[in-house]
């Protein structure tokens, strides 16, 4: 990432930002506070990671969002929020922003410790993320893996990511992405705080009652090396219809039958075992092991998740399709370009399945349609959805009123071929 945008007035947080990378040459930081300059960063630069203070006391924060998320085109990148505890608890602000996508909300206080170690968690995973063209197979089934220490810092970052990859595929709704990450958040940090730490029921009770912290009781903790190596294994396993988590810890485990009884007798407003709480009521089943070191919730996929319709698109010709239905055919001429509201798609080549398409996947068929070839592959709906159809002309009118959307299909189709070059490179492998 060679510039970050930070949107951001207040001099007391640029220059913890401006601490935090006084030693990565490799980041160029812009420090964006007008309304005009920060929807043209976004608009022409169109960043994949942005910072937001959303307790700045000058910049109109919630307009910029409302004018960004009226073009559906420009609103793909992550975003890490900054915000002022004293004012808003996290929870509120991700219920109030959960239709944007927030990586990772880090309090004031936690600039100098989070923010950089945020960041590396995001570029590490990197194609996981923003690129969603190298990752189709999302929509037929995937897995993936990480381990993580007993780290507070990077506990939201990665239940963000778990809860993002399901968001930004279209399996799931906003509501339910914020949900299940704060879900996720709490079994991962059950993970540490009991399983790895060892810490008990008793013992956080009494910690609480004296004023000491969960983050100060794990810290305490950890300076026993035995304990500061053990790890939290976070899996997951997406199906077409349901995703599978899984997350294990290294400690001794627990009786959970009898903390689940204790749990149920509780009122609402109790702390303990507010994580197991929030994932019964999300998931379709929870089940822990018979050791009581690894949770498994299964989170059945929403059944139909529509894009916006962009600015400039909203007086196209709409095209409802039916499960079955060819949309696109092998050989004939590409008149049109479609963006794909809704709808699951699979792509065949010769009558053998090459691929799939859905919603995030934005638009289809759109590489014959500005060459003026023929179409090379056959487009057939899975399942019953929405296309906006556009004649060239249509497009070209579109593009010249809206110009930044030529850099973004430019940029999509970049990312397509560098796929494609990297596909072929690994099987010459």
């Amino acid at each position: 990432m060679s510039i970050l945008g930070i949107i951001n007035s207040d001099p007391e947080i640029r220059q913890s930002i401006e601490f935090t990378f006084k030693n990565k040459n490799d980041q160029d930081l812009l420090f964006l506070i007008q309304n005009d300059e920060i929807i043209e960063f976004i608009k022409y630069t169109m960043p994949e990671l942005v910072v937001i203070n959303f307790s700045d006391p000058v910049i109109k924060i919630d307009k910029i969002i409302r004018q960004i998320k009226n073009d559906r085109l420009i609103f793909n990148f992550g975003i890490i929020g900054i915000f002022d505890s004293s004012k808003r608890r996290e929870e509120e602000l991700l219920e109030k922003y959960k239709s944007i996508n927030v990586l990772a909300m880090l309090d004031n206080y936690c600039i100098r410790s989070h923010l950089l170690k945020s960041i590396e968690i995001i570029e590490q995973n990197y194609q996981l993320i923003f690129q969603k063209e190298f990752t189709k197979t999302f929509l037929e089934g995937a897995c993936g893996k990480f381990i993580i220490d007993n780290d507070v810092r990077a506990v939201p970052l990665y239940a963000s990511i778990g809860a993002t990859i399901l968001s930004q595929r279209g399996l799931i709704n906003s509501d339910r992405k914020m949900h299940l990450q704060l879900a996720l958040i709490e079994l991962i940090m059950n993970a540490i705080e009991h399983g790895n730490c060892g810490i008990s029921y008793e013992e956080k009770t009494k910690s609480m009652e004296e004023g000491v912290s969960s983050l100060d009781l794990i810290t305490e903790k950890c300076k026993d090396p035995a304990v500061k190596k053990k790890k939290v294994y976070f899996n997951w396993d997406i199906k077409p219809d349901k995703t599978t988590f899984v997350i294990r810890d290294e400690g001794k485990g627990f009786d959970v039958k009898s903390l689940l009884k204790e749990i149920k007798n509780q009122d609402n407003f109790s702390l303990h075992g507010r994580g197991i709480k929030m994932a019964k009521k999300l998931s379709s089943k929870l089940r822990y092991n018979d050791k009581g070191n690894q949770a498994t919730m299964v989170v059945n996929h929403d059944k139909l998740i529509e894009n916006d319709v962009p600015a400039g698109f909203k007086q196209e010709k709409v095209i409802k399709v039916r499960k079955g239905q060819v949309v696109i055919k092998e050989g004939d001429s590409s008149d049109y370009l479609y963006y794909i509201s809704s709808g699951t798609f699979e792509v065949l080549h010769n009558g053998a399945k090459v691929g799939s398409l859905s919603a995030h996947d934005i638009f289809m068929g759109e590489m014959s349609f500005l060459l003026n070839q023929r179409r090379s592959a056959t487009i057939k709906a899975t399942s019953a959805g929405k296309l906006i159809q556009m004649t060239q002309k249509t497009f070209i009118n579109i593009i010249r009123e809206y110009p930044h959307y030529g850099i973004f299909l430019s940029k999509l189709l970049a990312k397509r071929i560098v796929r494609s070059n990297e596909q072929a490179a690994s099987k010459k492998r």
